[in-house]
């Protein structure tokens, strides 16, 4: 099947019904575990700086609170479907389950491009989402955060309305705010730093330098660059950094065989994550195919963009280099891919371990606003390098002792997680 065909709800679902037959979880229990408790799917009138009036589709997904509030980003993405929104809610779900943390899942989405709208129709669309969300979220009920094209600029702007509509403060409601206004030191790093934390915690049980790794990222965003920055930082070449190109409408990948300077790299990308070409190719970059980034002779995988990228009909293209696949984007290995990297020995970091930096920091962030004192960076890094190591660690001694694929061993510890929470509500 080529990427598209797959289901991002499918492919979770698909995930969870084999882990749920090993743990011979009851049919009661599965059936309330394999679906969201709670969907909502309304509209966003938007007056247009044109005088037009456009209307976006917006959805909020809440799959399972029963650890505590949902949580989960916002996405905004010309092709986001409810189907996509329900998968990322269920992997939240497991996220806060495999760290530990108290927090549920839940996920948004609303059908748009923000790069084609003014900053003022965004603003718009901002308040509009939460007028229509009012009563579902909050800070004890479900807390939104920034996702794919969402930043901290449009969770402010959802946080004024809210407070508008209540007649209050309540800055622990949605996360991702700007620091000074509620944002915690840390956030902006947190995601692509939690992918390295878990990276660093294997080389250590395995006795691996990483100084002398390279690798291979896929996007530019957010999550890519910060992972990218410490994996650096730690010694690792960076071979090659595939990322999206709007103005094209397709991939590119930017490659230096001495490895990328990251700093480089940023410093003519836009808010996007979208490399300037012109300005690479005279700084000395190799572009390429958009896919080549999967087929480096590097250790490490890295792909940091959408999901359903590793697929078995491109599997077989992965070099025999390849060792570790750190999955810093959500879902980006198909199931049907999983069994081809596993019979191959590649050792695979999931995505709702891998990348649940972000979420752990979130976690952070409301606790600091609730409390309404606030840690410094180092403190921040401290306690999310502590939390990820710990995650990763548990999964990882699991896995060894049951001789289960990393991504079963995490789905085994999360799943166990809830399900006795559950349990213990008497809702099953």
């Amino acid at each position: 099947m080529a990427k598209s065909d797959y289901n991002a709800y499918e492919n979770a679902q698909a995930q969870f019904d084999k882990v749920a037959e090993y743990l011979k979880l009851d049919s009661g229990m599965r059936e309330f575990l394999r679906q969201p408790m709670k969907e909502l799917h309304f509209t966003i009138p938007v007056k247009m700086d044109n005088g037009t009036t456009k209307v976006f589709k917006a959805y909020r997904s809440r799959h399972n609170d029963a650890r505590g509030p949902a949580k989960g980003g916002l996405r905004f993405h010309p092709d986001e479907t409810a189907d996509d929104v329900r998968a990322l809610s269920m992997w939240m779900t497991w996220k806060c389950a495999t760290v530990d943390i108290p927090l549920g899942g839940g996920k948004g989405g609303i059908v748009c491009d923000p790069r084609t709208m003014s900053l003022a129709e965004q603003e718009r669309m901002c308040r509009g989402y939460v007028r229509g969300l009012f009563k579902e979220v909050g800070p004890n009920s479900d807390v939104p955060a920034p996702d794919v094209m969402s930043n901290n600029q449009h969770m402010l702007w959802m946080l004024d309305e809210y407070e508008t509509i209540a007649g209050a403060r309540y800055p622990g409601m949605i996360t991702g705010k700007p620091v000074g206004m509620g944002g915690s030191l840390g956030r902006t790093e947190a995601t692509g730093y939690g992918v390295i934390y878990t990276l660093k915690a294997y080389a250590a049980a395995e006795k691996i330098n990483l100084a002398k790794t390279t690798a291979s990222i896929q996007g530019f965003g957010n999550v890519a660059e910060y992972a990218a920055r410490m994996y650096s930082e730690l010694g690792g070449t960076i071979k090659c950094v595939s990322c999206w190109d709007a103005a094209d409408n397709k991939a590119y990948t930017f490659k230096k065989e001495d490895g990328c300077n990251i700093a480089e790299l940023v410093s003519i990308k836009d808010t996007f994550g979208s490399i300037d070409k012109t300005k690479a190719q005279k700084l000395g970059y190799q572009i390429i195919d958009g896919d080549a980034w999967l087929k480096e002779e590097v250790d490490i995988l890295i792909p940091s963009a959408l999901g359903n990228q590793i697929t078995p009909k491109n599997v077989a293209d992965i070099s025999k280099k390849v060792k570790i696949i750190c999955e810093g984007a959500n879902g980006p290995t198909t199931p049907d891919a999983d069994p081809l990297l596993q019979k191959r020995g590649i050792f695979m970091i999931p995505d709702f371990l891998c990348n649940a930096g972000g979420v752990t920091c979130s976690y952070f962030e409301q606790v600091q606003c609730n409390m309404n004192y606030f840690w410094d960076k180092q403190e921040v890094l401290n306690k999310l390098e502590y939390a990820m190591t710990k995650a990763f660690t548990a999964v990882h001694e699991l896995a060894k002792e049951k001789k289960l694929y990393m991504r079963d061993a995490a789905y085994v510890i999360a799943i166990n997680r809830v399900a006795e929470a559950v349990k213990k509500r008497g809702w099953v």
